[in-house]
């Protein structure tokens, strides 16, 4: 099964630096630049994101012959594509970074008569068995051929369109259009409730466009789908990130690809919605062509959550971190967890794994399994990442994540706690939050046993 991406292909530039001090003619920030990252972006993003996923893929478009074309190509190398002459100049994005956030863009390109599909690039779309159309408003999805095709199409396979205030509205019949929360709702902001007035734009633009179903995309709140007269809200999980570029592509890709693959739209929808939030834990868009550092079998998560510590850290927020059995999740745990995640910007939580339940609690438990205990701690809103260490304590997992902040729920004495040196030797403190009477795993574990 190969899926099509058809759209816009932009040239994205990222001058990435620190900023400390201003220009001395003017109150304007002076950047010394450490980096520059170049990338294929908008319809050869989605490609590359689907393609990372090892999803077979035809990228189309049209790229003109400009200087800037010529490096957007070359950015699109190892992807199979089929390029058509283009007559608008290639439109570039640069963006000005610091601490991981943007500072200032600067936008040139994208001038002249909008490009046109050609025969080859017809024949790529017609031979797909899903579609994903990334529209960034620079005219390939008016061509009146393209849309024709689009349109016949989506009566027989999955075609998503990601639609753009600039672009064409999408073609009759689609199996589910993707706008963010400003474009479907025409501002940046929403004032009163964020998800009714999703729903009331999704229904107005299912109706306007004749589409299947609208998934509108809400960020950091997740989705929301409407489908058949009904509203579907699918939650995120929270993750830290300081840039979201790329998680609309990230969406759109995994949902075209889902339902290529023939789930159902909510089902494909959540998936979507969780590989969006991965992709940001992981960086963004300047994780692409990065390699991973491997995760040992022991510590699950130990990657996704170093790298979540240093996008703190860089903006100069306050790492958390906490750990112990959480064998059976009660209210205690849920205020330490809580209590814990108010005083910095993320939390991390260190879970002891099976066999370290084990060896410290003795047998019969754990009562659930690692992998299900760090599931139940990741869709607590206030747990940011989860690692499962396999040691009796957390010392090794400490020494990689460095938190500002190592706290604990009960009556310990901090100075008391075999691991109160090792954070200390780094600058970092340990907070014991109040102790919950009545609350104990131990007591739950029992009332269990008793009653079996």
């Amino acid at each position: 099964m190969r899926l099509a991406v058809v759209g816009d292909c932009l040239l994205d530039i990222d001058l990435v630096g620190s900023v400390n001090r201003l220009c001395p003619d003017a109150p304007a920030p002076v950047l010394d630049l450490d980096d520059e990252r170049v990338r294929a972006g908008g319809a050869g993003l989605a490609a590359r994101l689907a393609a990372a996923d090892g999803v077979p893929v035809t990228l189309v478009s049209s790229v003109a012959g400009d200087q800037d074309g010529q490096r957007l190509r070359e950015q699109l190398a190892g992807i199979p594509a089929v390029l058509g002459p283009s007559r608008r100049s290639t439109p570039a994005k640069t963006r000005l970074l610091a601490g991981g956030r943007s500072i200032a863009r600067i936008d040139r390109g994208g001038k002249g008569k909008p490009p046109a599909a050609t025969d080859d690039m017809l024949d790529a779309v017609r031979d797909a068995d899903a579609v994903l159309v990334s529209d960034y408003g620079h005219g390939l999805t008016g061509d009146d051929r393209l849309r024709g095709l689009l349109a016949a199409l989506a009566g027989r396979i999955p075609v998503v369109w990601d639609p753009h205030p600039r672009g064409a509205d999408p073609v009759a019949g689609v199996a589910v259009a993707t706008p963010n929360l400003a474009e479907a709702t025409g501002s940046s902001t929403v004032d009163g409730q964020v998800l009714e007035a999703a729903g009331r734009a999704a229904a107005l633009l299912r109706t306007r466009w004749q589409a299947r179903a609208v998934a509108v995309t809400l960020g950091a709140r997740g989705a929301l789908v409407r489908d058949n007269g009904v509203s579907h809200v699918v939650p995120a999980r929270q993750v830290t990130s300081t840039d979201p570029c790329g998680a609309g592509d990230r969406f759109a890709a995994v949902l075209a690809t889902r339902l290529m693959a023939g789930d159902r739209l909510i089902e494909a929808t959540r998936t979507a919605v969780e590989e969006s939030g991965r992709f940001l834990a992981a960086g963004g868009v300047a994780s692409i062509g990065r390699e991973p550092r491997p995760d040992d079998e022991l510590a699950v998560g130990l990657t996704a959550a170093r790298r979540l510590a240093a996008s703190v850290r860089a903006r100069g927020g306050t790492v958390v971190a906490t750990g112990g059995c959480f064998d059976l999740l009660h209210a205690g745990h849920a205020r330490t967890l809580r209590a814990a995640r108010e005083l910095g910007d993320c939390l991390i939580v260190c879970v002891n794994s099976d066999d370290s339940v084990h060896r410290l609690k003795g047998d019969g438990r754990p009562i659930n399994g690692q992998d299900d205990r760090a599931e139940l701690l990741r869709t607590l809103g206030c747990v940011d990442a989860v690692v499962i260490f396999n040691e009796d304590g957390p010392e090794r997992v400490l020494a990689e994540l460095r938190p500002d902040l190592w706290v604990k729920g009960g009556d310990y004495s901090p100075a008391a706690l075999p691991e109160a040196d090792l954070v200390g030797s780094w600058g970092g403190e340990i907070v014991v939050t109040p102790y919950h009477d009545g609350r104990s795993t131990t007591h739950l574990a029992g009332a269990l046993l008793a009653i079996s």
